[in-house]
């Protein structure tokens, strides 16, 4: 199990580097299912990732929100996470996407701040 959380540990930390690098873009420029989509997979993997450090499986088929309540019941920390900025976190990722900047820009931080959080637990480093 501990391969398999590190393997999405680090699919969340490229994503999140694909969606920090298009955001630096000038505004015109940003590509925003880029950053929507990279954000969401590094909020998945994130979570993917706790879950499987803890010995638990994790499926293609589970919503960001659902995802995050079963880590939520392993730790209660997870409750800082707030998902309620993502509007599609009770839909299946591939589902829908964001068109503004504004509200990508809030998927980005959401993912960035889930990054942290796992930074100050020592889980990834």
């Amino acid at each position: 199990m501990l391969q398999k959380s590190n393997q999405h540990f680090n699919k969340a930390r490229e994503n999140l580097k694909v969606a920090n690098d298009e955001l630096f873009k000038p505004k015109e420029d940003v590509v925003t299912y880029l950053v929507c989509k990279n954000s969401q997979y590094a909020i998945e993997n994130n979570l993917k990732g706790f879950l499987s450090l803890r010995g638990f499986e994790t499926h293609n088929h589970e919503t960001l929100q659902g995802l995050l309540k079963r880590c939520i019941a392993l730790d209660s920390k997870f409750k800082n996470i707030d998902l309620k900025t993502i509007d599609c976190r009770a839909h299946l990722i591939d589902s829908t996407y964001c068109d503004d900047v504004n509200q990508v820009n809030s998927c980005f931080k959401t993912a960035d701040d889930l990054d942290t959080f796992l930074r100050q637990l020592n889980i990834i480093s």
